[in-house]
C-alpha cells in the first residue's frame, strides 16, 4: 500500500461574520475534500504538544511522528540543513526574517514578501559588515543567521507580533548581545540600500532590518525508513519542511514554480506528487498558501488558496490508487493573523467510512476517528 498526506498549512480557521458565520474551509468550494469526507472518514488531530508554541516546525514534526520534546532544538537548524549548511555541533542557527519595522512597530514580518534576489543582495551587503556570523539568504523573507560556538537566545516569531512595538520582544539570553548588534547593523546597511530605494519607488514595503528567531543546534532524527519501514518523500517550497525531510532521510523533491506563497504552481505540485509515487511508499505534500493568506488576514486569498489546494487533491485522487489523507498543521485564523494551538480536522480515504458528508472543522469533530495525538498519526495511517 502507498500513502500520500496533503498538508494544507494553516488551512483551519474560525467562523467569520463576513462569510455568514462559516470558516474559510466551510465557505470555499471544495468538491474533492468533500468527496473524501463522504467516501472516507474524519477526525481531529492535536498537533501542538502542551508547553510548545503553535509553530509549523512543532506541528509538522509531530505529524511525521518525531516528538518535539525529544528531537526539537529550534527552527533555524532545520532550515539550515535544508539550505545545505553543514552545521558544526557547536553552531547555533537562527531563522532570520527580513522585516519592516515602522516607528518601533512590526509592520510586516515578510518585508512585503520581498523577492529572493532582493533578499540576497541585502544579505550580501550585511555579511561584509559582520564577519563573525554567517548570513545565508534563502527564499523571499526566509533567511538564516548562524553563530559559530553560539549558546542560544530566546526570541519571538515576527509573525506573532505584527502591529506591536518590538522593544520587549528583542532577543534575550546568551547570544543576545551579538544578535542585537546584527539587528542594529542591518538597520544601518538597509537604510539607503539600492534594493530599498527601488522598493520605495515602486510603493513596496522596504526591508528595514533583520529579525533572528528560533535558534538551535543541529538535531538528530532517526530516519523515516528506520522508523516506519517505508521510503518517504517531501514536496515543499519551504526550507523548514525540507529541513525536517532531510533530517529524517526523506527524498526532497523540488518542484519548478513552487514558491511557498499564494502564487505557487499548484498544478506542478500535483504532477510531481503523482510522478513521485511511482518510486516512493509515502509522500508528504506540503502547500504553504493558506497559511500565508491567514497571516495576511485576507479572507479572499485564504478561500482561493483552499480552493486551489482542493484542485491539487482532485488531480491526485484521479491518478493515485492508495491511501490519501488531508489536513492542516495548525489553524492560522484570519482574525488573529497568526497560528493557534487548536486541534485540526483531518480526512482519510482508504481506512473505512463514517457518516461525514463534508470536510470542515465542525464536521470532522463528529468523525469516527475522534481526537488523536499527531505523534501517532502516521502509525495510525500505516496500521
Amino acid at each position: 500500500m502507498k500513502y500520500i498526506v496533503i498538508l494544507a498549512d494553516g488551512m483551519a480557521d474560525e467562523p467569520l461574520e463576513q462569510l455568514g458565520g462559516k470558516t474559510p474551509l466551510e465557505y470555499a468550494k471544495t468538491p474533492n475534500m468533500d468527496w473524501m469526507a463522504n467516501s472516507g472518514a474524519c477526525g481531529m488531530l492535536k498537533t501542538i504538544p502542551d508547553d510548545f508554541e503553535a509553530g509549523s516546525d512543532i506541528a509538522n514534526m509531530s505529524i511525521l511522528g518525531y516528538s518535539p520534546r525529544k528531537y526539537y532544538t529550534g527552527r533555524g537548524p532545520l532550515e539550515a540543513l535544508s539550505m545545505g549548511i553543514d552545521l558544526d555541533p557547536h553552531d547555533v542557527a537562527y531563522r532570520c526574517n527580513l522585516v519592516t519595522v515602522e516607528n518601533g512597530k512590526m509592520a510586516d514580518f515578510s518585508a512585503g514578501h520581498i523577492s529572493s534576489m532582493e533578499g540576497a543582495a541585502l544579505f550580501h551587503s550585511l555579511e561584509k559588515e559582520i564577519p563573525e556570523v554567517l548570513f545565508k539568504s534563502g527564499v523571499s523573507y526566509r533567511n538564516l543567521l548562524v553563530i559559530p560556538g553560539g549558546n542560544g537566545s530566546v526570541s519571538t516569531p515576527p509573525h506573532d507580533i505584527v502591529g506591536e512595538m518590538i522593544a520587549r520582544y528583542l532577543p534575550k539570553g546568551a547570544d543576545a548581545a551579538l544578535l542585537l548588534k546584527c539587528i542594529e547593523k542591518s538597520r544601518e546597511v538597509f537604510a539607503d540600500h539600492p534594493v530599498n530605494v527601488a522598493r520605495h519607488k515602486e510603493g513596496k514595503s522596504p526591508a528595514t532590518q533583520i529579525w533572528p528567531w528560533s535558534g538551535g543546534h543541529k538535531p538528530a532524527f532517526p530516519s523515516f525508513f528506520e522508523k516506519y519501514g517505508k521510503k518517504g518523500g517531501m514536496i515543499s517550497a519551504v526550507d523548514l519542511l525540507n529541513g525536517i525531510g532531510r533530517c529524517s532521510g526523506m527524498e526532497i523533491i523540488t518542484v519548478p514554480g513552487a514558491t511557498g506563497y499564494l502564487d505557487t504552481d499548484y498544478a506542478a505540485k500535483g504532477r510531481y506528487a503523482i510522478d513521485a509515487m511511482k518510486h516512493l511508499d509515502f509522500l508528504y505534500l506540503h502547500i504553504e498558501a493558506p497559511d500565508e493568506a491567514g497571516h495576511l488576514g485576507s479572507i479572499e486569498e485564504k478561500v482561493r488558496a483552499i480552493e486551489n489546494v482542493d484542485g491539487v487533491i482532485g488531480m491526485i485522487l484521479e491518478e493515485f490508487d492508495g491511501i490519501v489523507a488531508v489536513l492542516p498543521d495548525h489553524p492560522t485564523p484570519i482574525k488573529v493573523k497568526t497560528h493557534t494551538r487548536d486541534p485540526v480536522p483531518f480526512v482519510v480515504v482508504g481506512k473505512g467510512k463514517d457518516s461525514t458528508e463534508r470536510f470542515s472543522e465542525k464536521t470532522a469533530r463528529l468523525g469516527k476517528f475522534g481526537m488523536k495525538n499527531a505523534e501517532d498519526f502516521l502509525a495510525f495511517l500505516f496500521s
